[in-house]
């Protein structure tokens, strides 16, 4: 990765002004992806991880929608109650992944690979972003795992290309905006103790206040507000549309996207810009 990064040289030429943003684009690209790939050797080299991640929407699925199913109390807009929570199983389950990505931050800080990386030529953002597109293919991993399940419990899905590529979309930018917010923690927090004890504060109020298991509707008035300020309240009524057939949204999936899409990118200006504080 460093490598890869340190080894430009000026372009003699004097390229256009045109030519020269294209190179600096690519550069971009270039140093993104090589970071991304850096993050998925981790993965690649203890799959085993994959196994693990898989025990959390089981236990969901198999036992609390099982047992909730059995109630009927929660109102669900014609769907079964399995149906409904599906997608946001698998929002949670990209949350609770994602919510601890940063953690590697501070790892890497004490072992010399944050002070290499920031004396690189590579661009901040770069590798901020590098590490969310890692973190959206853990995502898609989860995603697998939940529609297994899915499967096996006889849920039905909706499996046409287009909706299945759109979920492909939600859950890698879902991944990306909540590995970005952990990794501004980090970069706040500097420590794997204090980290790892406001990660558990996060996760669950995200969750809880959010329509992963419930709708909007059903909700008091003071957590319907947290709720649509709650990103994972749009990524679950994306994912629930997108995934499940009779699924509906309730904001709209443009809504849906240009909200995620925002904090996303506020956030990776954020983390950029606060990057350098892990190591100060």
């Amino acid at each position: 990765m460093i490598q890869v990064v340190t080894s430009r040289v000026p372009d003699s030429g004097g390229p256009s002004n045109g030519s020269a943003d294209m190179s600096m684009f690519l550069d971009f690209v270039s140093d993104t992806l090589a970071l991304a790939d850096v993050e998925l050797c981790k993965l690649r080299r203890d799959p085993a991880e994959l196994v693990t991640r898989a025990i959390q929407p089981a236990l969901w699925l198999l036992i609390f929608g099982q047992v909730f199913a059995r109630f009927r109390a929660i109102p669900t807009g014609g769907l079964d109650y399995l149906t409904f929570m599906t997608p946001g199983i698998l929002a949670q389950s990209v949350l609770f992944i994602a919510i601890f990505y940063g953690i590697s931050v501070i790892w890497e800080r004490d072992l010399g690979i944050v002070q290499k990386l920031l004396v690189s030529p590579a661009p901040r953002p770069a590798l901020v972003l590098g590490k969310a597109l890692s973190a959206g293919v853990r995502g898609l991993a989860q995603g697998a795992i939940v529609y297994v399940l899915a499967f096996l419990l006889h849920i039905h899905l909706d499996l046409k290309v287009e909706r299945v590529l759109g979920v492909i979309v939600f859950i890698v930018l879902g991944s990306g905006l909540f590995s970005t917010f952990s990794l501004a923690v980090a970069c706040l927090v500097k420590t794997r103790e204090r980290f790892m004890g406001i990660g558990q504060v996060l996760t669950m109020p995200l969750f809880f206040a959010s329509n992963a298991i419930y709708p909007i509707d059903s909700m008091p008035g003071w957590v319907r507000v947290l709720a649509r300020i709650n990103p994972l309240t749009y990524e679950v009524d994306a994912l629930r549309s997108l995934m499940v057939q009779g699924g509906q949204t309730v904001f709209g999936l443009a809504v849906d996207g240009v909200v995620l899409m925002v904090v996303f990118g506020v956030l990776v200006l954020v983390t950029a810009r606060l990057y350098p504080k892990v190591v100060g």
